[in-house]
């Protein structure tokens, strides 16, 4: 893994304003110190019991990894633990506790006004969850719930949840379409209706969504934010696992951000955002499991992207193109009369130098419409600063971080720019101090600014 140092130069760069920690790691928050970065940490599995059954250990927690720290380094939230009811259901008795034992310790420090408190669990403990009006929590957790609910909801905190689609659909046998888990525009009749209320769902990932809030009003609990604390999509997977591919990567995470952003909400609660965080930020190719397991981050341990998010249509926010090399094409299956079209306008009005195209010149060869429009329209792309909107051509054009330069024939955008953003804006650093593998956050919760997350097992990142 990168420095902290390191670690923080790219959120900086990625403009990222929040991020998580999975554990308190000291070197990633003295990093993160004056930075402005809202941090979010975590309380790993393995310290809970000690923390759940001792109020002075959760004090001494709070002293060494917040007070320590804060206001320097920006904590705004503690998560305790992660998915312990499913993970570590040993520790799930003491739970409530942990939770009680660190507000505590905040409020003794005057900290628990800026700083909230929740624990991430799993999808899995809400059953029946489709249509979403149906779902319930597995009763059987309902001693820990309705008391974790009610500290939630007296200290203005947060259902957290972990949403993973891609396994919804993994599991789903060929039920669920793959459009509906990657957040892609779908036909009203494709829509999935919920009988009991009428609403209408175009993704998995907004009827979890309000699965959760349906399951929390079971239990008569109607205030509580829900946030999303992790989500994503493998890049990359073993043969039985074809849908874990870099497109489908790209357009989940990339979907998804747009969706947040655009403050859509979900059917249930239009309007509200809801707080994301895409899981994750940095691949881990070390981690045991099948090839998907080591593939779900944005960035390798370089820094460089695995692909770049699709975000021509929300600004710049979260580009993740450390290299500038992105390129316009002709889209596969294209209507030749329409690339034609546009072809023609990018060499007339669109202002475009097409000489290279003339026979004879570096770019005639391969001598088709689709290679002459990909020339005309990523010369058209750069020569507009790869601004929103500059590659569409009415549909027929698309963006890729595939460079099509061929021969000698050199495209816009390709140059000599093969240094990553770590090759050369990061100071190197010689030494080993500690670090946490983080998690990468993104988010408007209270603010349109972009957030991030670092944590213990990788990165994710957040849509608030």
């Amino acid at each position: 893994m990168p420095h902290p140092t390191q670690v923080v130069a790219l959120l900086k760069a990625q403009q990222i304003r929040h991020v998580r920690l999975y554990n308190a790691d000291r070197g990633m928050l003295l990093a993160l110190a004056n930075t402005g970065i809202k941090v979010a940490i975590s309380i790993p599995n393995e310290q809970l019991l000690g923390i759940g059954q001792s109020n002075s250990t959760a004090a001494n927690w709070v002293s060494q990894n917040v007070v320590a720290h804060y206001p320097a380094t920006n904590i705004t939230t503690i998560c305790v633990g992660s998915e312990v009811l499913t993970a570590l259901p040993n520790a799930a008795r003491v739970l409530v506790s942990a939770l009680k034992f660190i507000q505590s310790a905040l409020v003794a420090s005057n900290l628990d006004k800026q700083i909230k408190v929740s624990t991430p669990l799993a999808s899995s403990i809400i059953l029946d969850s489709f249509p979403p009006s149906q779902a319930f929590f597995n009763h059987s957790w309902n001693p820990v719930l309705i008391p974790m609910l009610n500290f939630l909801q007296s200290t203005g905190s947060y259902f957290m949840i972990n949403v993973y689609p891609y396994f919804d659909y993994m599991q789903s046998n060929g039920v669920i379409p793959l459009d509906y888990t990657l957040l892609k525009p779908l036909p009203s009749n494709k829509e999935a209706v919920d009988a009991n209320t009428l609403l209408h769902y175009s993704n998995v990932f907004d009827a979890m969504v309000d699965a959760a809030y349906f399951a929390m009003a079971y239990l008569n609990f109607t205030n509580i934010p829900v946030m999303v604390t992790e989500t994503g999509w493998p890049s990359k997977g073993d043969s039985n696992e074809p849908d874990a591919t870099l497109d489908n990567a790209n357009t989940y995470n990339s979907n998804l951000i747009k969706h947040v952003l655009n403050n859509t909400g979900t059917p249930r609660h239009p309007g509200i955002s809801v707080s994301t965080y895409i899981y994750e930020l940095y691949n881990e190719d070390t981690k045991p499991g099948p090839v998907s397991e080591k593939n779900w981050g944005l960035f390798d341990a370089n820094g460089v992207p695995v692909y770049i998010l699709h975000l021509t249509g929300s600004g710049s926010v979260l580009a993740n193109d450390t290299a500038n090399q992105t390129f316009c094409t002709a889209k596969d299956g294209a209507d030749a009369k329409m690339l034609q079209a546009a072809l023609d306008w990018a060499c007339g009005p669109g202002k475009v130098d097409c000489s290279p195209l003339l026979q004879g010149q570096a770019c005639y060869e391969p001598d088709n419409i689709f290679a002459h429009a990909t020339y005309a329209f990523n010369t058209y792309y750069h020569q507009m600063g790869r601004t929103p909107g500059s590659c569409d051509f009415n549909g027929v054009a698309t963006i890729t971080t595939t460079n099509p330069s061929h021969g000698s024939c050199i495209y816009l955008g390709s140059g000599d720019k093969n240094g990553t953003l770590l090759n050369s804006t990061i100071p190197a650093m010689d030494s080993k101090s500690s670090y946490s593998p983080a998690k990468f956050v993104y988010g408007n919760v209270f603010s349109a600014a972009a957030y991030i997350v670092v944590g213990v097992i990788g990165w994710i990142a957040v849509l608030l």
